[in-house]
């Protein structure tokens, strides 16, 4: 329940062109960290998330923040910023997938000088990244194997066209407001709206983002093992269990 109240906030900032007739007036940045506060207040007041779990979501955040500089290995749409937010959402939950993505973006975007107007929207999105892995995460298997490498890159190729989908919304309003059959006008009926923006998508961001969900299924399958299963060893010293005596 918790993430479907941080969420809505976010829904609405992406899907109001398809059913407004004026752009929305929200403070998107302030609405994406808001929630981003208040659902790591939420888990830490619940004590779901505790000192350490903070120390390794700075230090994921800190290494995806390095992982998109690498810009030289990305391809079109992808990017190796992707991989940790699957692998932290799947091992340690939807929640912490939230934080982990939505985080990990907003440090990524100052450090690389990379903050705009998009930086709210794609906080969401790389937030929902992580609750998508953490869904998956729920039918792992006790030990790493390839039902997990299923799940995990069913979940990175799933995500990484809803990703490029999502944040090509702002695009499409902002930029191709009013371009024929393809554009977006005030006013239009939800079902005319819809109807452009697939064809919007399908011409000019499908076979970009294909390459970030391929690129996402190929890092799970080469890398996914050793880093879940080094997740799943911190996953467990920060666990205890208290045995009757």
């Amino acid at each position: 329940m918790k993430l479907v109240l941080i969420s809505l906030p976010g829904l609405a900032l992406f899907f109001w062109p398809f059913f407004a007739a004026t752009p929305a007036e929200a403070p998107a940045f302030a609405l994406a960290v808001g929630c981003l506060l208040a659902l790591g207040l939420v888990e830490i007041g619940t004590r779901r998330l505790d000192s350490r779990g903070l120390a390794l979501l700075a230090a994921l955040a800190a290494v995806d923040a390095g992982l998109r500089l690498a810009v030289v290995i990305g391809i079109a749409g992808f990017s190796p910023f992707f991989f940790l937010v699957l692998c932290a959402g799947y091992v340690f939950g939807p929640s912490y997938g939230f934080l982990c993505g939505s985080f990990a973006l907003l440090v990524s975007a100052l450090a690389t000088g990379g903050a705009g107007p998009w930086v709210p929207y794609q906080m969401f999105a790389a937030g929902w990244v992580g609750v998508v892995a953490g869904v998956a995460g729920r039918w792992r298997s006790p030990s790493f194997g390839w039902r997990d490498v299923l799940l995990l890159g069913l979940a990175g190729a799933v995500t990484g066209f809803a990703f490029g989908a999502l944040t090509d919304i702002q695009v499409w309003v902002g930029a191709y407001r009013g371009a024929g059959e393809l554009g977006w006008e005030p006013g239009m009926s939800t079902a005319t709206s819809l109807l452009h923006f697939g064809r919007f998508y399908l011409v000019t961001s499908l076979a970009y983002d294909s390459f970030r969900a391929g690129g996402n299924v190929v890092m799970v399958l080469l890398l996914a093992a050793p880093v879940v299963a080094a997740l799943e060893r911190v996953r467990a010293r920060f666990t205890f269990e208290v045995v009757p005596a």
